[in-house]
C-alpha cells in the first residue's frame, strides 16, 4: 500500500501522476492548483532523492524549494522542511497526526523535514496550514 512510482526511466505525465493516487487524486490535483494559484509557485515534474522516493512534483519560488509532493498509491506525500519557528507557529492549530509529525521531524539546521502523508480530507486541511506557513 502507498507504493510510489519508482521507474525512472519513464517520466510520468502529470495526468497518470493523479491517477495514481486513487482515491486522493481530485486532492493531489487541487493542492498542487493551489500552491500555484495562491502562492505563485512553479511546478515541475521530478525524481529527486534517488530510487526509495520516485516521482513527484517540485514547488520552487525563485528557484528555491517550497516542497515536493509524491504520487503514491491511493495517497500523496507532501515534503518540506520549515523553521522551529514556523512548526511553532502552526503547532496548536493543527490535529494530532500533524502534530506527530512535526514532533518527528528529520532535523536539520532551525528546523527540519517533514514526509506528511494526505490519505483523507482531515490531513488535507492540515497541510494547506502548513504550507501557508511554509510560503508566507
Amino acid at each position: 500500500m502507498y507504493e510510489r512510482m519508482l521507474n525512472k526511466q519513464v517520466e510520468p505525465t502529470v495526468a497518470e501522476m493523479t491517477e495514481y493516487c486513487g482515491e486522493n487524486a481530485e486532492r493531489f490535483s487541487v493542492i498542487n492548483d493551489w500552491l500555484t494559484t495562491t502562492f505563485s509557485t512553479e511546478q515541475k515534474v521530478v525524481f529527486p532523492y534517488g530510487n526509495k522516493y520516485g516521482w513527484g512534483i517540485g514547488h520552487y519560488k525563485k528557484k528555491k524549494l517550497i516542497c515536493n509532493i509524491f504520487t503514491e498509491a491511493g495517497a500523496f506525500t507532501v515534503m518540506m522542511r520549515l523553521t522551529n519557528k514556523q512548526y511553532e507557529a502552526i503547532y496548536d492549530g493543527v490535529k494530532k497526526y500533524a502534530q506527530e509529525h512535526i514532533d518527528n521531524k528529520y532535523p536539520c539546521s532551525d528546523g527540519g523535514w517533514i514526509h506528511y502523508r494526505v490519505m483523507c480530507q482531515e490531513h488535507y486541511e492540515d497541510i494547506k496550514k502548513i504550507l501557508e506557513i511554509k510560503c508566507k
